[in-house]
């Protein structure tokens, strides 16, 4: 490692040290039927793409058409492969760092930048759902690339390109807009301030042109179908309805934007991060911005963290470097940290090897284990309603029985209704319709879980009295409950 971090830390080696990190972290979690329900909609909006439905159209969630474009493409190429999702995802999990690994180089060593990148490695893959592919790790990674260029080009035709990735951002994960706007804010106030204000339009023009016509693409196909509304509501007006949504605040944001803000004012104030350096007021508008978003989407779950972590772990490694060196007896002890870090990694490396010794199977989990019990027992398919694992459709060739069951958690987000080009207008009525009139022979529930989240007694009052009267429990499979219906 002391070679590597001293004398070749050219791009090409640095990359094949960050796609082995990745792929070593991430490699036991291949086999995960899966990691996160985001990502299992994700898989199932990118088969119905694949076989021939636009997005929003046979099945809807809330994220813009690139998110879905990456599973359509893996799934079209390699055909249905928890593997080569996840390994592409591991893949650009490295290409994300490496870029990160670029941006640093403007601000300190290579040293200190290579293990920034193994860091952000670390950070994109550990610690609860971030395994699994997520929007933030594709909407992080086109960023990341935009920014690079921002940092090392200066001409009109590099911010053009910057613009086509910044716009695969915002077509990735919508949130993204807000640090896209605020780069071009901090741009015109450079010009002004330099005295460069022409060239600067320049450049903004063409960095606006590159991002409008991405976004003019995902809309092609749209317009060419005559359904240029669905695209338009689904992608700009339904996520903006949704951070208004009841469980939603702006104050359930504040610990972790004022944690980060926090953190960046004592960088500031105690000179471990220079201000007075345009580059690090590029990236701490970059940081702003998407704090802002935070704050406007009213949560942070866990995994939108990834959009944050290139970005702060930057200024974070340049503040440690500048603290007095480790002495030598405790390097061995912070090597060994180092080692333990991807605990989960290991952990799950055991369970593959179990799941292999027990079932003849590296993959694992319910998703995987419910579909094979369903189908080795002849249990009827068609309608079949997945409250939980409902990466079970795609596993069973199998769509889900209505718009909002495509993400189970989406029946209960009455205020998406307008924007799904649904029929029914409540979620309880969007419940009965599924129950009733589409009847299906067979439901899944999670054991010790209550179907709906607790807080929406009507939904688990409804569906726990109709289980109770139609259906009966025909097995349980792990944490997985399989119920059939009586008549």
């Amino acid at each position: 490692m002391r070679s590597i971090t001293n004398q070749n830390l050219d791009w090409k080696t640095v990359l094949f040290v960050l796609v082995v990190v990745a792929v070593f972290i991430r490699f036991p979690f291949f086999f995960r039927d899966y990691v996160d329900r985001d990502e299992s909609t994700f898989i199932l909006m990118g088969q119905s793409w694949v076989n021939g439905h636009l997005p929003y159209s046979q099945l809807w969630d809330l994220k813009p058409p690139i998110t879905f474009l990456y599973f359509a493409l893996i799934i079209k190429i390699f055909g249905k492969s928890f593997f080569a999702i996840r390994f592409f995802g591991a893949v650009m999990v490295a290409l994300t760092s490496l870029f990160t690994y670029a941006i640093a180089i403007k601000f300190t060593t290579k040293k200190v930048a290579f293990w920034t990148a193994i860091f952000s490695v670390f950070f994109q893959s550990l610690f609860g759902s971030l395994q699994g592919v997520m929007s933030e790790h594709i909407c992080t990674f086109f960023f990341v690339a935009a920014l690079y260029i921002l940092f090392w080009k200066d001409d009109a035709k590099w911010f053009l390109t910057s613009g086509l990735l910044l716009g695969l951002s915002v077509m990735t994960k919508l949130n993204m807009a807000y640090p896209v706007l605020c780069l071009g804010l901090y741009f015109l106030y450079e010009g002004f301030h330099e005295k460069q204000i022409s060239k600067t339009i320049v450049n903004l023009v063409f960095m606006g042109t590159g991002f409008f016509v991405t976004i003019a693409c995902t809309a092609i196909p749209y317009y060419l179908q005559g359904d240029i509304q669905i695209w338009s509501e689904s992608i700009f007006e339904a996520p903006l309805v949704y951070s208004e949504g009841r469980f939603h605040s702006p104050w359930r944001t504040l610990p972790y934007v004022g944690t980060i803000a926090l953190l960046l004012g004592a960088g500031f104030y105690l000179k471990l991060i220079d201000w007075k350096s345009k580059n690090m007021q590029l990236l701490t508008i970059v940081v702003i911005g998407i704090l802002i978003s935070y704050v406007q989407s009213g949560k942070v779950n866990g995994h939108y963290l990834i959009q944050l972590y290139p970005f702060i772990l930057i200024p974070l490694g340049m503040a440690v470097a500048k603290l007095p060196p480790i002495q030598k007896k405790y390097r061995a002890v912070i090597a060994v940290l180092l080692i333990l870090v991807p605990m989960e990694s290991y952990l799950e490396y055991g369970n593959i090897i179990s799941n292999k010794i027990k079932k003849d199977s590296f993959y694992n989990g319910e998703g995987i284990d419910v579909p094979r019990y369903i189908l080795g027992h002849n249990l009827e398919t068609e309608h079949i309603f997945f409250t939980e694992y409902h990466i079970g459709y795609w596993v069973l060739d199998e769509t889900p029985p209505t718009k909002p069951a495509t993400h189970p958690s989406n029946i209960t987000r009455e205020e998406l209704f307008p924007y799904m080009n649904n029929l029914r207008k409540s979620g309880v009525e969007e419940l009965k319709y599924i129950m009733e009139v589409v009847r299906p022979k067979t439901l899944v529930a999670r054991k010790g879980k209550k179907i709906f989240d607790k807080k929406l007694v009507e939904y688990n009052s409804y569906i726990d009295a109709y289980l109770e009267k139609h259906y009966h429990l025909e097995a349980t499979v792990g944490r997985g409950l399989i119920y059939q219906r009586l008549e």
